[in-house]
């Protein structure tokens, strides 16, 4: 896996090098140290370093209609013992118009974008949808944005559905998603989404998985709050299982270097049955340079259920 690693690296590299004066590199690394809060008397509290997460892009501009995309994805294994690399984005856009913009091939999708943005923490965790496993950041397919004025835009998407670390699955269905979003004002914006995945078969129970999505973020000056709510109806093509996933989050900036965040997520009503707090303070040590020190909570809902707290130091560094 290193080797494979290591290719991957050359090959960009290269690719970097010839077209240096055309396209544009990019890297992006999470990194952290978490120390265990829980820890009973006698336990090893100290965790480990981990390298979480690198990207490795490049983009490429042919001209004002077209430009392409490259991202690697390397992360660590549920083991800790070895990195994976795994493509994510691989796609085209074509810029149609000046209201409309298309991408074709292995590329992000819009289930949660705006939320993740709104977020800002990536580095820290992912965002609800994402961490919950709701939907995939990446998809093979095609997505499109149109922007009907400067305060309102729509967009779509039809995708495999597996997400891009799988193949396409062999049921030959596709995922769609539909979204809307407004900017009320230069303050506030809102967001809907309808994501469906049609039923592989037609037993008595089966049924088309449906997501609807609601968000909003407010911005102010040095505050930014936002809000999502996540309901899941036929979760898993099965008829009636109902899933409902909430997340709300907020960061004050202190100063031009530091900001105190927080965030609270109810999936109890989720596969996982767990609500999750995290609250720290991040500083932003130069351009493109930050660390934050956090406290991570999840809490079960069974009765006896105690928190899981983990102290962590997280560190993002992109070039």
């Amino acid at each position: 896996m290193k080797k494979t690693i290591l290719a991957l690296s050359a090959a960009l590299l290269t690719v970097i090098s010839v077209n240096a004066q055309e396209g544009k590199p990019s890297v992006k690394v999470f990194s952290n140290f978490n120390y265990d809060l829980s820890a009973e008397e006698g336990e090893n509290a100290f965790k480990e370093f981990e390298i979480k997460r690198s990207y490795l892009g490049y983009s490429y501009k042919f001209d004002d209609t077209f430009s392409a995309k490259i991202t690697f994805d390397v992360g660590s294994n549920d083991g800790g013992s070895a990195y994976t690399a795994f493509l994510k984005v691989a796609a085209l856009n074509w810029k149609a118009s000046d209201n409309l913009s298309i991408n074709f091939g292995q590329t992000g999708t819009k289930n949660f974008k705006f939320m993740e943005k709104a977020w800002g923490k990536r580095y820290i965790n992912k965002s609800a949808q994402d961490k919950y496993k709701w939907a995939n950041s990446a998809d093979v397919g095609v997505t499109a944005d149109y922007s009907l004025n400067e305060r309102l835009s729509l967009d779509a998407q039809i995708l495999n559905g597996e997400g891009y670390k799988k193949t396409q699955s062999t049921n030959g269905l596709f995922r769609g998603g539909l979204g809307i979003t407004y900017k009320v004002s230069n303050n506030l914006a809102l967001r809907l989404h309808h994501d469906v995945s049609p039923r592989a078969t037609y037993g008595e129970n089966d049924a088309s998985q449906a997501i609807n999505s609601l968000a909003l973020v407010y911005s102010k000056d040095n505050f930014t709050i936002g809000a999502e709510k996540n309901m899941m109806k036929n979760a898993g093509n099965i008829l009636n299982e109902e899933r409902e996933l909430n997340s709300i989050y907020g960061d004050y900036s202190i100063s031009d270097k530091y900001s105190i965040f927080g965030r609270y997520d109810d999936a109890t009503k989720t596969e996982k049955e767990t609500s999750y707090t995290v609250v720290g303070i991040e500083r932003q040590m130069t351009k493109g340079v930050k660390v934050a020190l956090n406290v991570q909570s999840d809490k079960g809902i069974e009765e006896g259920d105690e928190a899981m707290n983990t102290l962590y130091l997280n560190l993002e560094y992109k070039f």
